[in-house]
């Protein structure tokens, strides 16, 4: 063996501890950057001398030659990974949906002084008032007003539910622009790492890069994802190209290349719902995620509360509401004319509506108000029974259509102040549920990360501790180089000295 072994020995050395020295800086520097791994090198022991052969020389054992930087890993758990994106999905739902309810709640604010149920009491408390004194000009004029109240409670209500659900559908189409430009990431970085990986590195830091992304992607969609051997001159540790899948729709195809775009269908150009989500390939090629949505991923929370088409019908938290509000301002306000047609005005005369006619539930409560003869001469207002002088026997009728038995265009037949507070409980009830499961995700979700953190993150105790450690092992090197600098010296200045 060359007497000059043990100074590439001692290169090596350092050469090794020195890339040691270097990923540990690594490691400092980006102890706080979102979603970087820990990073470590692999020291590896080199091929010992000598080699199998006929040749080989007869010496008791094989000898070492020394160490190398085998590799630099990142440090992750690819199982606390797929379990944390599932929650992080879980999360996503639950917590959308608990703001889209709350949005609701805090609009139509029950129980309160201002909300509808208050401007249904003030009416009936105007209407019994009438009844007591029906020639009264005052008590008929409170009617009107409070009657335009109840009218103006349905109008604000609609316009403001509809508001919010266009919010809603910008929100949602932020989510797919923001799901298109992830996955275009995405692909562009698998890109990039069948590159490097086909010339044998391993790319930690776009690895690192991916996962941010696809942690991100699980917010908003429930995605499963596998690994591809990007080539097969690739390392043992490369973790490869990454294939993205939505059920079993391709998002991302790292085996091939490309990546698909989402799209919203509404199925008519009024976006009255979302009809079904389209998933179009490089290739052209269109996959359908049908509606109901799941309950994984903010896209899908918020489709369940915008609204979606489910065969003929179209169901959601906010359409289904806006449904409700115009079920009930047109069965009030039919029943109500019914009543008032029945009565007399001071002028003597009958079969006068009180609210202008609605042709159909639909956006009756967008249109509920009081006709425009009632508004301008409260006279007309139809207190009596019989038109007798003094006679306030309708208004009392009138009063009662608050609390009489309608029958709702979901088979319920209950009072219309009823049939308001049990919608009322309902959405309590589904908000309660929403905020409870979004704190329980919410738990779970930092769990989860707190064990990846725990595995993943950079310990600056530990990095300093490592640094110690890689720098004596550097100095030692470095000593065991001068050591054979000076065997060198001894061989070659102060042996032989014949011819001198």
């Amino acid at each position: 063996m060359s007497t000059f072994h043990g100074l590439e020995m001692a290169k090596q050395a350092l050469f090794t501890q020195q890339s040691a020295l270097y990923t540990t800086g690594h490691n400092i520097a980006n102890a706080n950057t979102e979603g970087y791994s820990r990073q470590r090198v692999n020291f590896e022991t080199t091929t010992p001398y000598p080699s199998v052969g006929r040749n080989r020389p007869q010496i008791p054992g094989q000898i070492g030659t020394g160490v190398e930087a085998g590799s630099v890993q990142r440090i992750r758990n690819q199982f606390l990974d797929t379990q944390y994106r599932g929650e992080n999905s879980l999360s996503g739902y639950w917590s959308t949906r608990a703001e889209a309810f709350s949005r609701m709640e805090g609009l139509l604010n029950e129980p309160s002084e201002t909300g509808l149920n208050a401007s249904m009491d003030q009416f009936w408390q105007s209407l019994n008032g009438l009844a007591t004194n029906p020639e009264n000009s005052g008590a008929r004029s409170v009617v009107v007003q409070r009657g335009q109240a109840l009218a103006e409670t349905f109008r604000y209500l609609d316009n403001s539910l509809d508001t919010i659900r266009g919010d809603l559908k910008q929100q949602l189409e932020s989510n797919v622009n923001n799901v298109n430009s992830i996955l275009r990431q995405i692909d562009d970085i698998n890109t990039e790492v069948r590159k490097l990986e086909t010339n044998g590195f391993v790319t930690n830091d776009l690895y690192d890069r991916r996962d941010v992304l696809i942690d991100e992607l699980s917010n908003m969609m429930e995605v499963s994802v596998g690994y591809d051997e990007s080539s097969a001159s690739a390392k043992d540790i490369a973790q490869g190209v990454a294939t993205i899948k939505v059920g079993d729709i391709v998002l991302v195809n790292g085996a091939d290349g490309g990546h698909s775009t989402v799209s919203i269908n509404n199925g008519d150009a009024n976006y009255d719902a979302v009809e079904k989500l389209v998933v179009t390939d490089a290739n052209e090629v269109e996959s359908i995620i049908d509606m109901p949505p799941g309950k994984e991923g903010s896209i899908a929370a918020l489709i369940q509360a915008y609204g979606y088409s489910d065969g003929t019908e179209i169901k959601g938290d906010y359409s289904d509401i806006l449904a409700t509000l115009d079920d009930m301002a047109f069965k009030f306000a039919d029943a109500f004319n019914g009543v008032h047609q029945l009565g007399y005005g001071l002028d003597g005369n009958t079969g006068r509506n009180f609210f202008e006619e609605l042709a159909s539930t639909e956006n009756a409560a967008k249109l509920i108000k009081v006709d425009a003869s009632i508004m301008e001469n409260p006279s007309l207002v139809a207190a009596s029974n019989d038109g007798i002088s003094g006679d306030g026997g309708n208004a009392s009728d009138l009063a009662d259509v608050l609390y009489n038995d309608l029958v709702f265009e979901n088979g319920e037949k209950t009072s219309i102040k009823d049939f308001y507070e049990s919608v009322i409980g309902k959405l309590g009830v589904n908000a309660s549920e929403a905020n409870r499961m979004a704190d329980n995700t919410t738990i779970l979700l930092t769990q989860v990360q707190n064990q990846r953190l725990s595995i993943s993150s950079v310990s600056l105790d530990e990095e300093m501790s490592n640094l110690v450690k890689f720098q004596h092992a550097y100095n030692a090197a470095a000593r065991s180089l001068t050591a054979y600098d000076e065997l060198i010296d001894r061989v070659i200045n102060n042996m032989g000295l014949v011819g001198r």
